[in-house]
């Protein structure tokens, strides 16, 4: 979960729009004509090796003037509202991201998805919609995604038809070209949230209620290992996030990222990204490397964004060997799953262990398992928080905590239902009360009515 607008997403009302976005509009076709025919024209004046030696608002000035003045002498037949609109298009030609601009300038989208040159879908509030957006052919979409990875240091072509990277402020970028992308390359962009989402905000759009926030609160400074499970756009990075605002500002943190996106507030905190190959295939640097280099740093929490691979054997290690409090997330569609799921990670890494020993370790290394779904209303919701208190043979045994009970659809397609104690008082409430936290009996009863 970067998670760009997640709170516009899961909240009724739409949220604000930028003047940039009221722009937002596509080009007619009488627009799009002459913008295609001034365009042409300016790559043939201009000297585009003068323009990267400037700063950019000085580079987009001289861009509007030239294309102003080709206007005049073309005489197109366009108001000065439609010339302004023009010239901003071709600037974002040549010097952003051509058709994506718009869309990258409304705060109400959160994931970009570009299928070929002819059709692009967006998230808005949790949903997909398909927009207008066109590129004028693939070339013209390879030479955006081209301009998009290079200025990252990474390329793509039909050696390396995969590659992850980000753009300016942060949105995470994910391309995938022919010949693997049959009909044409696919561009993905997972926004980067500007604004912070806190608990409260979490609170107010219901994907968690006051007990609960409570709880969290108190398992994150009673430095229990936290591990945060979910699907796809989730919202697993946002909550991750806020559970790390939680960190107390004396600790040293350890972030470890594939794409970086966590937004650490506290004033002691180490950023590490991997990095891929390069065109010779070597100098790759894997989160399974970063985190065992981060044992030696002397850190008091490790953040991993997501484990996905063999550091899953390091990470719990990590969590097992005194780095209590260490927060992490995985893809999966339930805290059950998840277990399953890091077994399976740890078995990447080639190292046979008795099933037994593996799954003690797992038992001891991890306290928390937090389920975050994504429901069809477009809302994100903390569905279950379940504790690992044990094993029974070879079986790890989990304790619902808190659940979200699911009563059924309203007229308008909104899920109806309430997050709830299960009537369990975790093993960790004591252990909590031990180091001054504390979260009294009471939140965790059934019989009180919740809001």
């Amino acid at each position: 979960m970067s998670w760009m607008s997640k709170q516009q997403q899961m909240s009724t009302p739409k949220a604000p729009v930028s003047a940039e976005a009221e722009e937002a509009r596509q080009l007619s076709a009488t627009e799009r004509e002459w913008k295609q025919r001034i365009y042409d024209r300016l790559l043939k004046v201009l000297d585009l090796s003068l323009l990267a030696s400037l700063e950019e608002a000085q580079a987009r000035s001289q861009i509007r003037e030239i294309t102003n003045r080709l206007l005049l002498e073309e005489s197109a037949p366009l108001s000065l509202a439609q010339r302004q609109f023009v010239t901003r298009r071709i600037e974002d030609e040549v010097m952003g991201n051509g058709p994506l601009e718009p869309l990258l300038a409304d705060p109400t989208i959160s994931d970009i998805l570009v299928n070929g040159h002819d059709q692009v879908y967006v998230e808005r509030r949790g949903k997909l919609e398909i927009t207008e957006v066109k590129f004028n052919d693939e070339a013209h979409l390879m030479n955006i995604i081209d301009r998009i990875v290079s200025a990252v240091g990474r390329r793509v072509d039909e050696s390396s038809p995969m590659v992850d990277a980000r753009l300016k402020d942060g949105s995470r970028v994910n391309v995938i070209i022919p010949p693997l992308a049959l009909d044409g390359p696919v561009l993905s962009i997972r926004r980067f949230a500007i604004e912070l989402l806190t608990c409260d905000d979490l609170i107010r759009l219901g994907t968690i209620n006051e007990p609960l926030a409570r709880v969290l609160n108190g398992i994150v400074h009673g430095r229990l290992n936290i591990v945060i499970s979910g699907g796809t756009g989730t919202g697993k990075t946002t909550l991750l996030n806020i559970l790390s605002g939680f960190v107390p500002h004396s600790e040293r943190i350890v972030t470890i990222e594939d794409s970086a996106e966590l937004q650490l507030q506290q004033p002691h905190v180490v950023r590490l990204e991997t990095r891929p190959p390069n065109i010779e295939g070597k100098g790759e640097v894997t989160q399974r490397d970063l985190v065992r280099n981060a044992l030696r740093m002397r850190p008091d929490r490790i953040i991993v964004g997501e484990v996905r691979g063999p550091e899953a054997l390091d990470m719990l290690q990590a969590m097992n060997t005194g780095h209590d409090g260490s927060l992490t997330t995985i893809h999966s569609n339930s805290p059950r799953d998840a277990l399953s799921r890091i077994e399976t990670m740890v078995s990447m890494t080639g190292i046979t262990f008795p099933m037994r020993a593996l799954r003690a370790q797992m038992a001891a290394a991890i306290n928390v398992v937090l389920q975050i779904t994504r429901d069809e209303d477009g809302r994100r919701r903390l569905t279950s928080l379940q504790e690992i208190s044990g094993m029974e043979g070879d079986i790890i045994t989990m304790s619902e905590i808190f659940t979200f009970e699911r009563t059924g659809v309203d007229s308008e397609g909104n899920v109806l239902g309430e997050l709830k104690p299960t009537g369990v008082v975790p093993a960790f409430q004591r252990r909590l009360a031990r180091r001054g936290i504390d979260l009294p009996i009471e939140l965790f009863s059934s019989e009180v009515k919740r809001r």
